[in-house]
């Protein structure tokens, strides 16, 4: 029987899964608007990612 040699990849599998399942949005802000973003995102004990997603969730929810 033959050995499967390759290893798991769990980096490689954490990029596939997003790649299929999320999509990807650049952002550009001014210098310094990051490190207030991070600041306000550890406040509420979220990510940046997480924070911004939030903010424009409740965005969305407020306008409907």
């Amino acid at each position: 029987m033959a050995e499967n040699t390759k290893e798991f990849n769990q980096i490689e599998y954490q990029n596939k899964y997003i790649k299929e399942k999320y999509d990807r949005v650049g952002l550009t802000m001014p210098k310094g608007k990051k490190e207030v973003i991070k600041a306000r995102a550890l406040e509420e004990c979220m990510s940046i990612n997480e924070y911004i997603n939030a903010l424009i969730d409740r965005d969305i929810q407020s306008k409907q």
